[in-house]
């Protein structure tokens, strides 16, 4: 069982977290974890919204089911505007506090769960990601070949969710598809998963290919804009076509790239005329492609250090910084090791 899109939960209520640790653990229950397990997701939920409530401002927890090595897991993400911590490895100490910095417990979480990551700065906040898996996870004696992370949350005070991304891949190629359905609600997430079901079972590997294969697939919904990325292994390049304001960006500590989308609606109406745009790969790219949830004028390089952490932790960087709130958001990104 895996979630696409993830739980968000504002941790600024007390009055609210019994019923957030009882639906996180509802989830959990209901993906097969084991009671210990369970016990261990309790306790790790309890104490990331105690130090939020504490210590935090603006909190919130994001939550959702997810598979890596044939393995269950269920991914946690905190994320809150201040006062961050100038210390981290001091703050993993146990017991450690302050009056005005998050840090009790972190020691207890980083222990009970399989991947743990702090990114922090003061002033700004900070954003912990773990993960719990049913089983241990193989141990990695390097990066692996590809790293994919997605963020994906409805519009808020809806269920429902407009923005959806899916990809695949094979030895010869990676790829991608982030979509976001007209408007919000029902509709808009009808529109976009028929969007991922065709995506599943187009066979070209050209992205302008797969989006009019798309398109052909899903005009009796209300329609979406997408974006469609392929990596090609062997040539090791992107290839890059979208229709509509997704915003895709390929960046790295020393290079900026954005692709300008075409104008068009998917399922009403595409450009007759259009090709992909390829791009060669370097080392320590970074693929991230935004819906129009979130706000466009981003720049990774501003978060010093962020391209040594997971991905997740980069997504959620931009959620917090630049979440327009006020429609579905979603953030996808993709780094590739040869």
């Amino acid at each position: 069982m895996v979630n696409a899109v993830h739980l968000r939960f504002k941790a600024t209520d007390r009055s609210y977290f019994a019923i957030l640790k009882k639906e996180i653990h509802a989830l959990a229950a209901g993906a097969g974890f084991t009671a210990k397990k369970l016990g261990e997701i309790d306790i790790v939920v309890a104490e990331i919204v105690s130090n939020l409530a504490k210590y935090a401002t603006d909190g919130e927890l994001l939550v959702k089911l997810v598979e890596e090595d044939h393995l269950q897991g269920i991914e946690l993400i905190s994320i809150d505007s201040g006062p961050g911590m100038a210390d981290v490895p001091k703050m993993m100490l146990d017991g450690h506090s302050t009056s005005n910095t998050l840090g009790h417990g972190l020691g207890s979480i980083k222990r009970l769960t399989n991947k743990f990551q702090i990114y922090s700065l003061k002033g700004w906040g900070t954003i912990l990601h773990c993960a719990i898996f049913n089983k241990a996870l193989p141990a990695l004696t390097r990066p692996k070949n590809i790293e994919i992370r997605s963020l994906i949350v409805p519009k808020p005070g809806e269920t429902a969710c407009g923005d959806g991304f899916h990809y695949k891949e094979s030895k010869e190629y990676i790829k991608l598809f982030l979509g976001d359905g007209l408007g919000h609600g029902p509709d808009a997430q009808k529109a976009v998963q028929a969007a991922i079901d065709a995506f599943r079972i187009c066979p070209d590997h050209s992205p302008l290919e797969n989006l009019r294969f798309i398109h052909r697939e899903v005009k009796k919904t209300r329609g979406l804009v997408g974006t469609v990325v392929v990596f090609d292994r062997k040539e090791k390049k992107w290839s890059i076509c979208g229709i509509g304001n997704i915003l895709t960006k390929l960046q790295g500590v020393t290079f900026s790239k954005s692709y300008v989308a075409y104008n068009g609606i998917i399922g009403l109406n595409i450009p007759n005329t259009m090709k992909d745009q390829e791009v060669a790969y370097e080392k320590g790219q970074h693929l991230i492609m935004c819906s129009d949830g979130i706000k466009s004028r981003w720049d990774l390089l501003r978060y010093p250090n962020v391209f040594r952490y997971d991905l997740a932790v980069i997504v959620a960087a931009l959620l917090k910084d630049f979440a327009r709130n006020n429609d579905d958001m979603s953030i996808a990104a993709c780094k590739i090791n040869v």
